[in-house]
């Protein structure tokens, strides 16, 4: 474990030390839970739910949604207070040696990141609900998603280990709430 959480927090290093200041608006913008892409990004999902499925679908799924969020939000926090895992610009072993483009760190702990599973749980459910129908759309949000995630590496608040768990807890999330909407949601006309 110790050789796992060292090549994480060398691996940190090295992709944090890729960024550059002319370069940090963007990533903050990204990693900014309402933000004029993020909100846009619901919308345009829902919207298309809409037009692909009714009203009374999209209501379902608008409720389906928020379940998951709420739950994977709760994960996050729980799982963050439970292990403890300082983050990385509170880590005073590598405090000193990350780029934290906010002087904002956020809360104490970093394991997992809630912004990774959060991102990916919603587009995975939607990405699953919408591939038949359009195709890049699917695309577009784990794009989305990737970039979302990422951006918690490039601002120096998670570890690479740290998002990777969120994204993959994320596709598990979002596989699930498909798997209900595929259930249950057949019996909504």
């Amino acid at each position: 474990m110790d050789e796992l959480l060292e090549l994480d927090t060398k691996l940190l290093l090295y992709l944090n030390g890729l960024g550059s200041p002319s370069w940090d608006f963007i990533w903050l913008y990204l990693s900014r839970t309402l933000s004029w892409i993020t909100l846009p990004i619901y919308g345009l999902s829902l919207a298309l739910s809409y037009r692909l499925f009714g009203i009374k679908k999209v209501v379902f799924i608008s409720i389906l949604a928020l379940v998951m969020l709420s739950s994977t939000e709760y994960l996050s926090i729980f799982t963050k207070e439970s292990i403890a895992r300082l983050r990385p610009c509170y880590n005073p072993e590598i405090k000193d040696l990350i780029r934290t483009v906010p002087k904002y760190c956020g809360g104490k702990f970093s394991y997992f990141s809630a912004h990774a599973i959060n991102s990916f749980a919603f587009a995975s459910f939607f990405a699953l609900l919408l591939k038949n129908r359009l195709k890049y759309v699917p695309v577009a949000l784990i794009i989305w998603a990737l970039l979302v995630s990422y951006s918690r590496i490039y601002l120096g608040v998670h570890y690479p280990l740290d998002v990777l768990t969120g994204i993959l807890l994320g596709i598990v999330f979002g596989g699930l709430a498909n798997r209900v909407h595929r259930t249950v949601g057949g019996y909504i006309k």
